[in-house]
């Protein structure tokens, strides 16, 4: 158990709050929202600071000669950098976390370093986001793509749509495929309820199915399972903040594209400093007149990128209602996310969720690496580094059916070198194998983490 101070109590605040404390850590929130703290401790079991963060006293009634890690994810870039120099400075707190949206900042890594601003982790969401939209445009037919192990080892969500090759088969029968690749599906979602993957199961029309295969066979796996759509080649983004700006950068050389902005000033900006090949559009994206006369209709992809999710969530239904082949919404509320991609919308995509997951491969102990949560928070995909030996760890040289993993545990993938496992129940597991999971229940996290976990004689 670690003493954490999160510094700011918004959205990412509240959910890495949850996260956290369900972790079993000791977390204490610092806001000077008092309605927002009062949420929080009406919610959870955690201890609540009023007041401005970067204050010494402030972050000394929180705690911070004691706690372990500071993360700082308010509005203000500024206001988190500094919040870490004085938690390094004054108190000593082992590791400093900071969110910072201004692109400048991580263009210049040289700064944040001990003898500079001390942070250990500069993390932005917008960078974030803008990679997990643009894996969902490069696979077509994906829900949810997901990389371990340094790029080695994908997890990909698909939908089991009727006629599909992967209905009506079982789970067995898709171990090896004519190919000669091998996946393994390490989940089965069926009318928002988990499937334990057993041999037996058999898929059936509406399932969403994870599985996990080398990242090179990926393509060739996902067109075999019969989920491979046609390429995507026109891609609309409706939102020109700095999602819709990157998104337009580093698609512009492999796609049409068309960034649809609604303040003039902004268009005029960004058709100054883009791509040539990028027509800029002004305009507003949850028009349906608007979206006529730009021919959103010959779109194979539109992203709804606004700062406002009424806005995302209009343009995205209005375009799907015009054919558009995949429409993927950003949803700031995670209360919305659930209700918007159980509808029209094809996938909606949460910063939250997806900075809190960057944020918890970085606290979480026992050779955690990467964390991917799912399924709106209720699952979670983690990669897990192997330490110890036989006589110290519960899973060193031990065989994958001798493990007590927790109910709900699925072990996808082991990655030993450069070579990539798709594991069966004699595989072995050795020290120094990353160990890629899916937990159906997020809250069986901690029982993972101990199963990894070396004893405190190794050394």
């Amino acid at each position: 158990m670690k003493k954490i101070i999160i510094l700011g109590a918004g959205q990412v605040g509240y959910s890495l709050a949850e996260a956290l404390s369900a972790d079993g850590h000791e977390v204490t929130v610092i806001d000077r929202d008092r309605k927002r703290l009062n949420s929080l401790t009406a919610d959870l079991e955690i201890k609540a600071v009023m007041g401005f963060g970067a204050h010494p006293p402030v972050l000394e009634a929180a705690g911070a000669q004691d706690a372990a890690m500071l993360i700082a994810v308010t509005d203000s870039d500024e206001v988190n950098m500094l919040a870490c120099q004085v938690a390094s400075t004054l108190f000593n707190v082992e590791t400093r976390i900071a969110r910072a949206r201004a692109r400048d900042y991580h263009e210049h890594p040289e700064l944040f370093r001990r003898d500079a601003v001390p942070v250990d982790m500069l993390i932005s969401p917008e960078e974030l986001v803008t990679t997990q939209i643009r894996r969902l445009i490069e696979h077509p037919g994906a829900l949810q793509v997901l990389d371990f192990a340094d790029g080695r080892v994908s997890l990909v969500a698909v939908r089991a749509h009727r006629g599909s090759p992967l209905v009506g088969r079982e789970l067995r029968s898709l171990r090896r495929l004519r190919s000669g690749e091998q996946m393994r599906v390490a989940a089965i979602f069926r009318r928002d309820r988990p499937l334990p993957p057993a041999g037996g199961a058999v898929i059936q029309a509406d399932d969403e199915v994870f599985f996990v295969s080398a990242k090179r066979h990926i393509r060739s796996v996902t067109a075999e399972l019969g989920q491979l759509e046609r390429p995507y080649r026109r891609v609309i983004v409706v939102g020109g903040g700095n999602i819709g700006r990157r998104l337009a950068e580093i698609l512009a050389d492999r796609f049409r594209m068309k960034l649809v902005e609604r303040s003039p000033e902004r268009a005029r900006m960004l058709a100054a400093s883009l791509p040539t090949d990028v027509l800029v559009l002004e305009g507003d994206g949850a028009d349906d007149r608007f979206l006529e006369e730009i021919d959103v209709d010959h779109a194979d992809v539109l992203c709804a990128v606004t700062n406002d999710d009424q806005s995302n969530i209009f343009a995205a239904m209005l375009a799907k209602r015009r054919g558009v082949r995949k429409v993927i919404s950003l949803i700031n509320r995670p209360s919305y996310v659930d209700l918007v991609q159980s509808g029209t919308i094809d996938i909606a995509v949460s910063p939250q969720m997806v900075t809190v997951a960057a944020l918890l491969a970085r606290v979480r102990e026992g050779g955690t690496t990467t964390v991917h949560t799912l399924r709106r928070g209720a699952a979670e995909a983690i990669e897990t580094v192997v330490h110890g030996d036989a006589r110290t760890s519960q899973v060193v040289d031990r065989r994958i059916d001798e493990l007590k993993l927790p109910e709900g545990t699925t072990i996808g993938a082991v990655v030993r070198g450069e070579q990539v496992l798709i594991p069966h129940h004699d595989t072995m597991i050795h020290a120094g194998d990353h160990v890629i999971l899916f937990l159906s229940d997020r809250t069986r996290i901690s029982a993972v983490q101990r199963l990894f976990r070396p004893s405190p004689l190794f050394f």
